[in-house]
């Protein structure tokens, strides 16, 4: 049985030190960092040369920021995942790059745990955006209606996955992923995960058909 590949990652951000530190890290961790850029422009030429699997990318770079150059890496290589690593704890700019396609957003004091967590979640299909809710349903206090945690496993039993596949790939027990249902079918007044999940995808929480 042959070993499963490492997942390929191209890293841009414009501090060198920065960069051969995340790059040592990664490695570490068993990834596969084929490349790295200095700015923008240079991340979406070596995504187009590379196709990797995911790109960790700095926010404000110069000749063309991270969120410019996300819009363009999702539509030259939709399968290359963008991860998003900033200084900037600003929901309104993890907004942005969740509207630009990426699949993260993480602040710099994360630990190196984190970001690989967030690479083998985007992988797996799952985005990680600590400054905001995925949910846009709000309950009557104004806030989101389901957590972006329940929303997630919502979200994988709509993809048909089984509790303990949605588990596996949240990295997560299967007692913990029944809590979230049970949680979130209150929440949404739902009896079951059928009916929890047709009243999700009607409030937009979560999508149907998804490939």
């Amino acid at each position: 049985m042959s070993e499963p590949k490492a997942i390929r990652v191209v890293i841009a951000d414009d501090h060198t030190m920065l960069r051969e530190g995340l790059r040592r890290s990664l490695a570490g961790q068993g990834l596969d960092v084929v490349a790295d850029a200095s700015d923008g422009s240079e991340a979406v030429v070596l995504v187009e040369k590379h196709r990797p699997d995911a790109v960790l990318m700095d926010v404000t770079m110069p000749v063309l920021d991270g969120i410019d150059a996300a819009k363009r890496i999702r539509s030259s290589s939709p399968n290359t995942k963008v991860i998003m690593l900033t200084m900037h704890s600003d929901p309104s700019l993890a907004k942005r790059a969740q509207e630009a396609g990426a699949s993260a957003y993480l602040v710099k004091d994360c630990t190196t745990r984190d970001i690989i967590t967030a690479i083998e979640r985007a992988n797996a299909g799952l985005t990680t955006f600590p400054e905001i809710e995925s949910s846009s349903a709000l309950g009557p206090d104004g806030k989101p209606l389901i957590t972006q945690r329940e929303a997630e496993v919502l979200q994988l039993i709509a993809d048909g996955r089984s509790t303990a596949e949605a588990a596996q790939e949240l990295y997560v027990s299967v007692k913990t992923v029944k809590n979230h249902l049970g949680s979130a079918y209150a929440k949404l007044d739902a009896h079951d995960r059928t009916q929890a999940v047709l009243k999700a995808a009607r409030l937009g929480i979560i999508r149907l058909g998804r490939k």
